[in-house]
C-alpha cells in the first residue's frame, strides 16, 4: 500500500511523512521538478518530464487497488478511484465514487465562472484545521486499507 503525492502544490508532505514513518509506508513523491524530500528510505522523490499530465500519467500507471493517492487534482483523482485506489486531498476531503462526479461538474463550472469573469481567485487558503483534519484522515484511511487487507 504505497502511498502517491501528486506534489507540486502539496501542503502536506510533512504530514504524509510522519503516518509513512509511524506505518512503514513507501511514499513517492512525483513531481515535474526536484523538490526537497527526506533523505529516508520509504520517501523516493520521482521527477517525470514535463508536460501535460505526466505526473498524473505516471501515477496512475502504477496504481494497484488499495494504494493511496493525495491531490487536489479531481481528474487525476477520477483516475485513480477507476484504478481501486483511496484519494484523499491536502484539506482531509475524500474522494469516493460516489462523490467524484459533483467534484467534477463543480470543477467544470467553477472553471467556466472564472474564465467569464464572473468570479476571480482560487479556493480558501490552507489553515491549520485542514492541516489537523488532513493528518487525521490519512490516518484512518491507512487503517481502514490494512483492516480490509487482513479479511
Amino acid at each position: 500500500m504505497p502511498i502517491y503525492v501528486d506534489a507540486d502544490a502539496c501542503p502536506v508532505k510533512d504530514e504524509i511523512y510522519k503516518v509513512a514513518r509511524r506505518y512503514a509506508i513507501k511514499v513517492f513523491v512525483v513531481a515535474n521538478a526536484s523538490i526537497r524530500v527526506p533523505a529516508e528510505e520509504l520517501v523516493e522523490l520521482v521527477v517525470v518530464r514535463s508536460g501535460f499530465d505526466a505526473a498524473d500519467n505516471w501515477i496512475v500507471e502504477r496504481l494497484a487497488t488499495g494504494d493511496i493517492v493525495i491531490t487536489t487534482d479531481i481528474p487525476l483523482a477520477e483516475r485513480a478511484l477507476l484504478k481501486g485506489a483511496r484519494v484523499l486531498g491536502p484539506k482531509g476531503l475524500e474522494f469516493t465514487e460516489e462523490s467524484i462526479g459533483d467534484a467534477l461538474a463543480t470543477r467544470a463550472l467553477l472553471d467556466m465562472l472564472r474564465q467569464s469573469g464572473t468570479i476571480g481567485g482560487g479556493p480558501a487558503p490552507f489553515a491549520k484545521e485542514d492541516r489537523s483534519r488532513f493528518l487525521s484522515k490519512l490516518d484512518e484511511l491507512v487503517n481502514a486499507i490494512r483492516r480490509a487487507a487482513r479479511k
